[in-house]
């Protein structure tokens, strides 16, 4: 599975649009105003996303990042990533919870230097920041504005997303499939996205339907794990 996996397009870009919002409604409306982010109010300037591995969150801050003047920034970027920059209007900090104690201190200037010069920044983290550990300036500054939880979908919020998918695409799916896939594959909607392309490519070469044995003997190919 892992070759039919290397030989399936590149994946789609992410979008605001292609997110899965869930329960995630306020926070996919409010982050549509940081398409231009000079006309947000101070507190709407900063914003702080945390939230279970999968739940979204990279997702999001990437989504952003391919706006014009936008930049998104890892946690293991190299400093100068952090440098504030005039042409940057966006700033997209990722896994704040997985930050060096050398990056913690870019980042700080990074929110004085945002804050001053009347740019947006956004933040990403595992947890809320009063329990974030990072050093105690930093996190005063990643609750300076608003702080939303990135809820994950629930297992029927995935397979409506996922069935909605492949109604787009034209699969026809056996019932079981995906209550299958979501509880013996990775948990997080981008694999399991890429692994509904993998199954469609995998029916077309073996000029099989897409059942549970289809599947099964997709995730046997490659021995896959339960994330």
């Amino acid at each position: 599975m892992r070759q039919l996996l290397l030989d399936l397009p590149a994946e789609k870009p992410q979008t605001l649009d292609n997110f899965v919002v869930g329960q995630n409604e306020e926070l996919a409306q409010l982050l549509q105003i940081f398409s231009h982010p000079a006309s947000a109010t101070l507190s709407q300037r900063f914003v702080y996303l945390w939230g279970e591995p999968g739940a979204g969150k990279t997702h999001l801050l990437q989504s952003l990042a391919a706006r014009p003047a936008a930049r998104y920034v890892a946690a293991n970027a190299q400093p100068d990533a952090f440098a504030h920059a005039p042409e940057v209007t966006l700033y997209l900090l990722d896994d704040c919870d997985r930050l060096s104690p050398e990056a913690q201190i870019a980042a700080f200037n990074l929110f004085n230097q945002v804050r001053e010069n009347g740019a947006a920044l956004i933040a990403a983290g595992a947890v809320a920041p009063a329990v974030l550990a990072v050093r105690e300036d930093l996190r005063t500054r990643l609750g300076w504005g608003l702080i939303y939880q990135v809820h994950g979908l629930t297992d029927d919020e995935k397979i409506a997303a996922l069935t909605q998918a492949a109604h787009a695409r034209g699969l026809a799916l056996s019932p079981g499939v995906l209550p299958y896939l979501i509880t013996h594959f990775r948990r997080d909607m981008r694999s399991l996205s890429t692994m509904l392309d993998a199954l469609d490519q995998y029916s077309l070469e073996t000029q099989r339907p897409i059942t549970l044995p289809l599947l099964r003997s997709l995730l046997q190919l490659g021995d896959e794990p339960k994330a």
